[in-house]
């Protein structure tokens, strides 16, 4: 489906910079907003209201739209009617049926594509094309291990062929079987990286990743460390004076992030975060797990919002 909808924008003349994608939350997740949208989708509401200063091709991408609620279905289709579609070009991904007010607007301004769900077979004719267009040398029972570990997500799939490009001998059953328990581990960078970007539904899908492998205190540390490198930047008089508090290396490209990210975010948003971190480790170190997890799913969702 997101291919399709990468090859819609495309023909559409929308340049990749130029789409705002958001995720809808599952039914009864996300964080409640102002007024009938939740958070995390409110920043539909100035994409299609507004068009490019410049006169480019705007896009919107919003994924699970399976998920809106009444009302928010409501102001999607209203909006939908409203926006300048000659400026605009919006595409909803969906893995089931929209709200009634959403499909009748779809139907009267837009089209459809249907997807099938994709089954095994497919799924390993997708992993052989991809093992051989990479030139991955496996033995017989690796393809088999990684189907076995992920099934029919390509995604996820993709994501285990990426990191295993960089092994150089032959990937056996043994070393899928090891380092994929079911999903990729994601270097904490990553997370960090969509936090950045306020990319909220990148960041909670990593999050989700790491922690199938990594307990919620690393986590945590690698939030602290985050913040800490991003407040030592904004108190620092200079770049030399930055790379010798947090110790950096002349060559180290961390640092070089962290400085450009310099005044990007306001004093009072870093000492929130800091805030929500006490608060949040404090969580973790005596609430139960089902606990632990929405307590950091929260954490991730508010710095994408105070970085991003």
């Amino acid at each position: 489906m997101l291919d399709i909808t990468s090859k819609a924008f495309a023909d559409a003349g929308v340049d990749r910079g130029q789409i705002l994608r958001l995720d809808v939350p599952g039914r009864g997740a996300g964080e409640e907003g102002d007024g009938a949208l939740r958070r995390e989708i409110e920043p539909m509401v100035p994409a299609l209201q507004s068009g490019s200063l410049f006169g480019d091709r705007l896009g919107l991408e919003l994924v699970d739209a399976q998920n809106l609620q009444v009302g928010e279905a409501e102001v999607l289709a209203n909006l939908l009617r409203a926006a300048d579609l000659t400026a605009l070009e919006i595409v909803l991904v969906a893995a089931g049926s929209m709200p009634k007010a959403v499909s009748a607007v779809v139907k009267e301004l837009g089209s459809t594509v249907s997807v099938r769900k994709m089954w095994e077979r497919q799924a390993r004719e997708w992993l052989n094309r991809q093992v051989k267009a990479r030139g991955l040398a496996m033995d017989k029972g690796a393809e088999e291990a990684l189907l076995q570990r992920f099934g029919t997500d390509t995604a996820g799939l993709g994501q285990a062929l990426d990191q295993l490009e960089e092994t150089s001998a032959t990937i056996t059953t043994e070393l899928v079987l090891d380092r994929f328990k079911n999903r990729p581990a994601e270097p904490t960078f990553m997370i960090t990286d969509a936090i950045s970007k306020g990319e909220v539904g990148t960041a909670l899908r990593r999050l989700s990743d790491f922690l199938v492998h990594e307990h919620p205190l690393v986590y945590l540390a690698a939030i602290e460390s985050d913040l800490k490198k991003r407040t030592l930047a904004a108190a620092a008089p200079d770049e030399e004076t930055f790379r010798e508090w947090i110790g950096a290396r002349p060559s180290d490209r961390g640092a070089n992030r962290y400085w450009a990210m310099r005044g990007r975010v306001r004093e009072s948003s870093l000492r929130r975060a800091q805030q929500a971190l006490v608060r949040a480790d404090r969580v973790i170190k005596s609430q139960p797990e089902e606990v632990q997890r929405v307590t950091l799913e929260r954490l991730t969702v508010a710095l994408c919002r105070w970085y991003g």
